[in-house]
């Protein structure tokens, strides 16, 4: 079996500026090579800026992308999306357009002997309190049947508003960055006697490491600075990097 793991592609559904539009054609070139090789693809949050499908309407400059998933699955790829902390107001349109499935926290199976756990692990991180009490904002469902009544135009202007990515180019996390990753390592250490493999993203900092009891803890990191991302070929699991 093999699986690919990414996360925090943060595509903008306006790619206004260069650095935005070429990552969105590394992400797709990405995409067409698991083409007729990955058996499952997990996208492990945050992998739009923003994501709203409302009833009848959704983002077009999201196409791209979303055609190249239909591709996937048409080549007989299992698709798994994981809400992140930008893209976590779904529909009906991955579940019954894209036959995607679709987990608000996390998904775990055992795959290949290897029991696995996914998770975008931003609910883990610590010393970030003002985001945890955001988060539960965002996730109301009186904001959310608020954000859907407005047109699209004007909710997709609000959500770039309030969107909180990420877009410094210095790859060397800060001390508050660390202090949040601790408890996202902190989370893995507390699963590494339930599963052989904890992945987690969210921190934009790729690491893979050994935990007790011969499980591993792997962040698949970023597409700002890093293009990384995790291939589990037959129950073994690598860090890679997309050039």
């Amino acid at each position: 079996m093999r699986i690919y793991i990414a996360s925090d592609f943060h595509l903008a559904f306006s790619a206004t500026e260069r650095e935005e539009q070429e990552r969105n054609d590394k992400v797709i070139e990405f995409l067409e090579s698991l083409l007729s090789k990955a058996d499952i693809l997990i996208l492990n949050g945050d992998i739009f800026d923003l994501w709203y499908d409302w009833q009848n309407t959704i983002i077009k400059g999201y196409f791209p992308i979303l055609k190249k998933l239909a591709d996937l699955k048409e080549a007989g790829c299992r698709l798994i999306f994981i809400a992140g902390n930008h893209d976590f107001w779904f529909g009906d349109f991955f579940r019954n357009y894209l036959d995607c499935e679709v987990h608000l926290e996390y998904f775990a199976e055992t795959i290949d002997g290897k029991r696995v756990f996914v998770s975008h692990g931003d609910i883990y991180t610590s010393n970030d309190f003002r985001y945890h009490l955001f988060r539960n904002l965002l996730r109301n469902a009186f904001v959310r049947s608020i954000f859907s009544i407005l047109h699209p135009e004007i909710a997709l202007k609000l959500g770039k508003l309030i969107s909180r990515t990420s877009r410094r180019r210095n790859p060397n996390p800060t001390k508050n960055d660390i202090k949040r990753s601790t408890g996202l390592d902190r989370f893995a250490q507390s699963k590494s006697s339930s599963y052989d493999q904890i992945i987690l993203s969210h921190t934009h900092s790729p690491k893979i490491e050994k935990l007790q009891n011969g499980s591993i803890y792997i962040n698949t990191g970023d597409w700002i600075i890093h293009n990384s991302y995790v291939e589990i070929i037959d129950g073994e699991a690598r860090l890679l990097y997309f050039k």
